[in-house]
């Protein structure tokens, strides 16, 4: 609902068609979970792609027409940071783009990044090797801490963003985590 909330606001500042990114910010996420793996077991990777297509059965039972099911599935297929093949090409799909990325950084990213990293038992903080410095890959051991995640792709949110409004709003959230890991670190390191 936060991304929701956010895209509502994103598509009124930039006079996107609000019923459009409406359905995509409800049904953008909405195909994670894999049928055949045990409760809980995601498939990141492709679900954009799954929820596009769930969202064109779903909109076409509900009587949508073919050019606005086609646009609610491209907002959904291109919403994906890590895969860049499908870019948003209309206002829809860029606020939509927007809002799912500023729910990844400032406060609420930072706590998502944690969560994240707990949940699949990897530390908060774990010093990078050089390796995943130049590459974005972390080497043999080495975990994919919140920090990693931070470096590989939170910082970089804010300059990957397409609306006026969306890079507006981004500006303090990126000030809040940019401080947040920078203190994490001198801290964990016992500088802070």
């Amino acid at each position: 609902m936060r991304v929701y909330r956010l895209a509502e606001r994103l598509a009124e500042a930039e006079n996107a068609d609000v019923e459009i990114v409406r359905a995509a910010a409800l049904l953008h996420d909405a195909h994670e979970t894999v049928s055949d793996a045990p409760a809980g077991v995601t498939q990141r990777a492709q679900h954009h792609l799954d929820s596009a297509e769930f969202a064109r059965r779903l909109l076409l039972a509900e009587g949508w027409n073919e050019a606005r099911v086609a646009a609610v599935e491209h907002c959904i297929r291109a919403h994906r940071f890590r895969d860049q093949s499908e870019p948003p090409q209309t206002i829809e799909a860029r606020v939509l783009y927007d809002a799912d990325k500023l729910d990844a950084i400032g406060a609420i990213g930072v706590a998502r990044a944690v969560a994240h990293a707990a949940s699949h038992g990897q530390p908060i903080y774990a010093e990078p090797s050089r390796h995943f410095l130049e590459s974005g890959q972390v080497a043999a051991g080495e975990p994919h801490s919140a920090y990693h995640e931070y470096l590989f792709k939170l910082r970089h949110i804010k300059d990957r963003l397409y609306t006026a409004t969306g890079r507006a709003y981004a500006d303090e959230r990126h000030r809040y985590m940019v401080e947040f890991f920078i203190r994490l670190q001198s801290e964990l390191q016992g500088l802070g």
